[in-house]
């Protein structure tokens, strides 16, 4: 007998995914150059050069039954001590390789962190505008994810909305910083105000809520502004990182998860990560992955173009007519679309090759999002479909 559960999940497949099959589609017929993909979040830059010479090296000098060995079960020392030092030096903690453990990018961090800290039956919150995926991760491990409702206004949190979902019940809460879709970093106010509602909620309720924080974005901001680490606000905190954006590498799956040294039994949280991987199947990743990335963790891909992208795509939109909150940094736009139903507009919009993606996926219906990591020649000749979109479905702006 087959799981029925997921059965009954083959009902509910990405329309982020099903958009991008789509796009694959009609470019096979028009040409994909002629398609304004903008459904799928793939990075469009190439990973840099370092993390290249750094495969080449490992493979070329180091003797291959080690090198292609197992990993220990908690993952290779000497990388976790290479990425706690990484973090204290960047944002003044004192991590140690007993607080990180790595794993098969944000996904897995996310999925170890929720079994750390929740059991089966517990809550946790999120904010919408969310990554669609925290359902099934969240509910993968036996809990219930609820949703904060958006703050439209500038996408950063609706405390009094937030404080009344707070419960006995509640065992973490999990965020996302910089924001997919959204586009927007929580500010230093919003992280201290965040922080002080769950030191208080934690002691209303006699136990510790942790803070989830899941920030495979956390390289890509705008404006020169320093992405801001929600760990040094919150000592019951979880990082949750990916390389798969700053080093453009996310089919080698490769993240971490950081454990706030402050944070309720944080020597105990990376062995427990050992534990959870015997019971989901993690069994680390791979070892040649992690010792190139330990390489290379002050180097990023060049990331510029997203901001080049977001800049023409942002006084495209206004000058269409559009609602949109600027983008603090990822490579994500959500517009509020043309008519309260998103679903139609964007089913209107495959009629002008374009992709985009309804914002009810996010759990912000009437909203849009535009992943602009794709060339920028072909973001600028996107404007003439947009453009014809707009004027032909929603008259003149």
């Amino acid at each position: 007998m087959i799981a029925q559960h997921y059965v009954d999940m083959l009902g509910g497949k990405s329309v982020i995914r099903e958009l991008a099959e789509w796009s694959a589609a009609r470019g096979a017929e028009i040409g994909y150059e002629n398609v304004f993909d903008y459904s799928l979040g793939n990075p469009s830059v190439p990973c840099p050069p370092q993390f290249t010479v750094a495969m080449l090296r490992l493979l070329q000098t180091q003797e291959p039954v080690a090198l292609h060995g197992y990993s220990p079960t908690l993952t290779i020392p000497s990388v976790r001590a290479a990425v706690a030092e990484n973090l204290n030096a960047r944002f003044g903690m004192d991590y140690t390789a007993g607080h990180i453990f790595m794993t098969a990018g944000a996904a897995g961090a996310i999925a170890h962190a929720l079994r750390c800290v929740a059991v089966p039956g517990q809550e946790v919150l999120t904010f919408a505008p969310y990554f669609p995926e925290y359902k099934p991760y969240a509910e993968g491990a036996g809990l219930a994810l609820r949703v904060v409702p958006p703050c439209v206004q500038d996408f950063q949190i609706d405390f009094d909305a937030f404080e009344a979902m707070l419960s006995p019940n509640t065992a973490a809460v999990l965020i996302n910083t910089p924001n997919n879709p959204s586009g927007i970093a929580y500010s230093p106010e919003t992280l201290r105000r965040l922080a002080d509602a769950l030191r208080a909620a934690s002691a209303r309720f006699g136990h510790h809520i942790f803070l989830i924080s899941d920030e495979p974005y956390r390289e890509i901001v705008f404006g020169g502004a320093c992405q801001q680490h929600p760990a040094a606000y919150y000592d019951d905190t979880l990082t949750c990182y990916s390389f798969s954006k700053s080093l453009s590498l996310p089919g080698e799956r490769i993240g971490y998860v950081a454990a706030n040294p402050r944070c309720e039994q944080a020597g105990l949280i990376v062995p427990m990560c050992g534990q959870i991987s015997r019971g989901t199947g993690h069994n680390c990743p791979a070892s040649i992955i992690q010792l190139a990335v330990a390489e290379c963790l002050d180097t990023t891909s060049d990331l510029g173009v997203y901001e080049r992208n977001m800049e023409l795509l942002y006084a495209e939109l206004v000058r269409l007519g559009f609602t949109v909150v600027k983008p603090g940094g990822t490579f994500y736009i959500f517009p509020k679309a043309l008519e309260d139903d998103a679903v139609a507009f964007c089913r209107k919009a495959q009629a002008y090759d374009l992709a985009l993606v309804p914002g009810d996926t996010f759990g912000c219906p009437g909203y849009f999002r535009m992943a602009y990591c794709i060339d920028t020649e072909k973001v600028r000749r996107s404007f003439a479909a947009l453009e014809r979109f707009v004027r032909e479905e929603y008259g003149a702006r």
